[in-house]
């Protein structure tokens, strides 16, 4: 609370009227609601929650890997905040609630196993289309590229399955310190959910870009592109490149995606640890 002055501070008082003074402004103070200063663990995790929806508005310019770093600072938080025995009591209250976080954490672990596998995919057929350029192989480089567009429909399907998760944060307000705990545990699951299915997105994005060049070039135009006449260097530079890219963004989010998948089971078994009762 910030300090008091009188307003008579300009004027000697007498030392009756001083102590009078004083005593009232003490009984005033103390007739004013006291406010509960949330956990600084809670509120740690209500700012990486922030953080996470924060990048997904700028997912389509910013870097999937750093989507993957804020979920896992996200999931850090959690973890913190769990070892706690207010967020655990929380837990056992909410019998209702448990079922949907426990499933939530199931289908991200599940979101971020299926990511994993989208990236070696992504990153055979990136392999595949720089040997098809240099070797100026046509039909392999159809092939990569039908392989690919199956690869980014499975990042669409899977960020729309991941996204459900994002409707399992309330958005009203919490009363009571338990429901309180309660909501921010909900609304971590709601956070990485949606920052997960940005980062799929954004990675299915930058696939279909990194072959958009190739992927248009049809009958004259590929053929032309790949005659003997045609040198690789100013034909498909541009594709390669966009490939390369590709797969350093592949390199940069395998070990992330690797880091959220573990947090994310590890969150779901310390919350199957805390709602199984002890025997």
């Amino acid at each position: 609370m910030a300090p008091t002055f009188g307003r008579s501070i300009s004027f000697p008082l007498s030392p009756a009227r001083s102590s009078s003074s004083k005593s009232s402004k003490h009984v005033r103070s103390t007739s004013l609601p006291s406010c509960r200063a949330p956990h600084p663990l809670l509120a740690h995790l209500h700012t990486q929650a922030s953080a996470a929806r924060a990048w997904s508005s700028t997912s389509a310019t910013a870097a999937p890997s750093t989507g993957l770093a804020r979920i896992a600072a996200l999931h850090a938080a959690l973890a913190d905040l769990l070892r706690l025995p207010e967020p655990q009591a929380a837990v056992r209250a909410s019998a209702s609630d448990d079922d949907r976080l426990l499933h939530a954490f199931l289908l991200l672990a599940d979101a971020h196993q299926a990511f994993q596998e989208a990236l070696l995919a992504l990153r055979s057929g990136a392999a595949d289309a720089r040997a098809a350029i240099r070797r100026r192989d046509a039909a392999a480089l159809a092939t990569a590229a039908r392989s690919r567009r199956r690869t980014e429909k499975d990042l669409a399907r899977i960020a729309a399955d991941v996204a459900r998760c994002a409707r399992l944060g309330s958005g009203g307000a919490a009363a009571g310190e338990e429901t309180e705990m309660a909501a921010a545990l909900a609304d971590a699951a709601a956070a990485s959910a949606a920052t997960s299915a940005a980062v799929f997105s954004a990675v299915a994005s930058m696939s279909a870009a990194a072959a958009s060049s190739s992927s248009s070039k049809k009958t004259a135009t590929f053929a032309a592109a790949f005659s003997k006449k045609a040198a690789p260097e100013t034909a498909d530079v541009a594709t390669t490149e966009k490939l390369e890219e590709l797969e350093r963004c592949i390199d940069e989010c395998e070990s992330g995606t690797e880091m959220v998948f573990r947090s994310i089971v590890q969150t779901r078994v310390t919350l199957l640890n805390i709602c199984t009762p002890e025997i």
